[in-house]
């Protein structure tokens, strides 16, 4: 095939289109994370607030949880009938499924169906996200020249945060104009009905694509892969590369990615107690700086290779992640960083007294010894806390909060711990006049810069690893495992590590040693790939 065939059309139009497709799919599925303090109130309004938000997140992540389910049926579907029929499919199941979000009854309204049913719908958007991304990135590498891959796949590598952008300034709006109370209320439904109209947008664009001419071609000369899923893993040549990719990049990448802006929106809102209006107008400014790096580290990665850049934005985000959020804390509510460094809370209680408190069905009131009684209330007010020593008295609890000493037991009521807390200076929420929002915003920056490191060379790294004909499901895989689990699940992880231990930054220990997880493996294993050409159609390529 040659050089000609491959350019032919024009690389604007397939970039446009790709992208723009993609950012509408990415816009749907990240509605539901920035709202989730919301959503948690009105589907999981059953059980306690720390729970509520856990579960919302746990909500959050089930979308994850089945995208490499979506990779493995959408991925051999792109394999066997082609690249552009496969993601105009998955962008229409999104688009109902988002729109169908914003039609929920509530918790209230009509019970336990209502989690139920926002579970299902997120079950069906992480299907459709999981045949979506490997489409697009696929169809826009195969269409670029040789040399450009790098700089071309990085737009569709903008589109999640762009996605997330859009979603950001239409909540922002929508808050600002509504005003929170009737927004928290009812006006959330509108960016998910908005939906609709994206859909039929995005539809309409995906349209006007003809079939990439990699695959054309391969269908043409009948070189196509009749049995892509056993070709892609049945076959050792073909599996290995599977688990590189997993274990030694996109693992990684993706924990970087989450706390970079999931996780880091969910710290300011749920820890540092910032209002959500504030904290999405920070996130916003952070990302429209940040996200041209996308393009770039992609254009980088074209001179120097997918592999150095990636593992550098690895090692420095395990390095600088426990510094950046503790500079985090000090910038966005000084008053707890001020209070924790003055009056550190420490809690001692009788051996195995204490429970942790996640109660995922709702039942437990966390009221049968001072233990429970009093990290349940720091829980709530979003205080830190560690272990002290032991307790010779059961059931009852001694929290130091710097020099005072509050005890308590069952009975006894949390008046007096909660006037403590706020003598020592804790505060209920950030005040928003003290807050350094130009610090914030530039802790927020490097935070995205580094995942534009390991995010922007990442899907023509994929694309040039595997054969031609088995691409689209042997790539999608690990990027949907390495993203929908390693990644997806890491906001619900990392809080429940916080509720369990009282430590505000013991959730950072998942996405620093999963870096260095796939810093090592990636370092010892994974191959540099930028000089590939992506006609290759055998494993032999590797």
């Amino acid at each position: 095939m040659t050089e000609t065939a491959i350019a032919a059309p024009s690389h604007r139009k397939v970039i446009i289109a790709s992208s723009l497709g993609t950012v509408f799919e990415w816009y749907d599925f990240y509605l539901y994370g920035l709202l989730a303090t919301i959503i948690s109130a009105q589907f999981f309004s059953g059980v306690n607030d720390t729970t509520a938000f856990i579960l919302a997140l746990g909500a959050f992540a089930a979308g994850f949880a089945v995208r490499p389910f979506g990779a493995l049926v959408f991925g051999r579907v792109g394999d066997l009938v082609g690249r552009k029929y496969t993601f105009l499919v998955t962008m229409g199941l999104m688009g109902l499924s988002t729109f169908a979000v914003g039609l929920l009854p509530s918790y209230t309204s009509i019970g336990v169906a209502a989690p139920l049913l926002l579970v299902g719908l997120r079950l069906l958007q992480g299907l459709a996200l999981g045949g979506e991304y490997g489409g697009a990135a696929i169809y826009v590498a195969e269409h670029a020249p040789e040399g450009k891959r790098g700089f071309y796949t990085s737009f569709i590598q903008t589109t999640a945060t762009l996605g997330l952008f859009a979603a950001l300034l239409v909540v922002i709006g929508l808050r600002s104009w509504m005003g929170e109370e009737a927004f928290a209320d009812w006006g959330w439904r509108v960016p998910f009905l908005l939906s609709a109209i994206l859909l039929g947008v995005s539809l309409w664009i995906r349209l006007q694509l003809a079939e990439s001419p990699v695959y054309q071609a391969m269908k043409e000369e009948g070189e196509t892969s009749k049995a892509p899923l056993s070709e892609a893993f049945g076959r050792w040549g073909n599996l290995k590369w599977v688990l590189v990719a997993l274990l030694g990049a996109v693992a990684g990448q993706a924990v970087v990615w989450y706390t970079g802006q999931f996780y880091a929106l969910f710290y300011l809102e749920k820890v540092l107690k910032v209002d959500g209006g504030t904290a999405n107008i920070l996130i916003a400014i952070a990302l429209a700086i940040g996200t041209p790096f996308f393009l770039v580290f992609g254009w980088l990665s074209d001179r120097i290779g997918r592999k150095p850049i990636i593992m550098s934005g690895l090692a420095l985000a395990a390095l600088t992640y426990f510094p950046l959020f503790g500079a985090l804390t000090g910038a966005a509510n000084p008053a707890l960083a001020d209070a924790q460094a003055r009056a550190p809370v420490v809690v001692s209680t009788a051996l195995d007294e204490c429970s942790v408190q996640f109660d995922p069905i709702g039942k437990t009131a966390f009221d049968t010894n001072g233990c429970d009684i009093a990290k349940s209330a720091l829980a709530k007010a979003g205080v830190p806390y560690t272990d002290g020593s032991l307790s010779d008295a059961p059931g009852l609890a001694r929290v130091s909060i710097g020099t005072r000493t509050v005890h308590i037991r069952p009975g006894s009521g949390t008046d007096e711990l909660t006037a403590a807390l706020a003598e020592a200076g804790y505060p209920a929420r950030a005040d928003p006049a003290r807050i350094d929002k130009p610090m914030v915003v530039a802790i927020l920056t490097a935070l995205v810069l580094l995942v534009t490191m390991v995010y922007g060379p990442i899907a023509a790294l994929l694309v040039e690893l595997f054969s031609a004909r088995i691409r689209y499901t042997a790539m999608s895989l690990p990027y949907h495992i390495g993203n929908g689990w390693f990644g997806g699940f890491l906001p619900t992880i990392a809080f429940a590590m916080v509720a369990a231990t009282g430590d505000i930054y013991a959730g950072l220990w998942y996405p620093v040693g999963v870096a260095l997880l796939s810093l090592v493996v990636g370092l010892l294993f994974l191959p540099e790939t930028f000089r590939r050409s992506v006609h290759h159609r055998t494993e032999d390529a590797n």
